[in-house]
């Protein structure tokens, strides 16, 4: 029996992911060792295997068989844009991705202006205004804390997940356009799937079972 590879973002999304795997008796105890220096954890008994990785790195691990299956936020799985299965909505993690920024640019969004939006998520952002929309748009991105953008005039409005809007409203800015709910997805390798499709569909039956 081959080993099925799992990638997870790393922080807190893998805490809450194992977290959820225990409670269907899968168990990897060597990735709470918080100094351990390994970059791969393995479980013998169900011939697992574990990594963390970046956010963003997740969904090119399982697009490219390097993972089998992988949990990362639907935010990432959208602006990747990768081949792959989303199976799962694990149901943690919840927020939604907006279209933010202060009230004065209510009109411009109204009246479809030509106006320019700051975010991480280029991709996104560009489905939103360009494919729902109808509205051309400049797109600027940004690696930071996005929210400076419309304050110190970069850009009229922002594209960005809102989880409590404290941070928005701290700063005099709202939401303006909400684009999606998001929250931590399962996703799984096209191959896999057709490949390994009696023991991944057993976690995922299992996993739905507990969520």
């Amino acid at each position: 029996m081959r080993y099925l590879t799992f990638a997870l973002g790393k922080g807190r999304l893998a805490k809450t992911t194992l977290g959820l795997f225990e409670k269907v008796g899968i168990r990897c105890e060597e990735m709470k060792d918080p100094d351990s220096r390994k970059l791969i954890f393995v479980n013998e008994e169900h011939k697992l295997r574990f990594f963390l990785s970046k956010g963003p790195d997740v969904p090119t691990y399982v697009e490219y068989g390097a993972a089998d299956i992988g949990v990362v936020g639907k935010d990432t799985i959208m602006e990747e844009g990768r081949k792959l299965y989303e199976v799962l909505d694990l149901g943690f993690g919840k927020c939604t991705m907006c279209v933010c920024g202060p009230d004065s640019a209510r009109e411009l969004l109204d009246q479809g202006q030509l106006i320019r939006v700051a975010t991480k998520y280029p991709n996104i952002a560009k489905d939103h205004f360009y494919n729902k929309k109808h509205q051309t748009v400049e797109i600027i991105k940004l690696n930071g804390s996005i929210e400076l953008a419309p304050i110190v005039g970069l850009s009229e409005v922002i594209v960005d997940i809102v989880e409590t809007g404290t941070t928005l409203r701290e700063n005099g800015l709202h939401v303006l356009e909400e684009i999606c709910p998001l929250s931590a997805r399962m996703v799984v390798n096209q191959v896999s799937m057709k490949m390994e499709n009696e023991r991944i569909s057993q976690i995922i039956r299992d996993i739905r079972s507990v969520l």
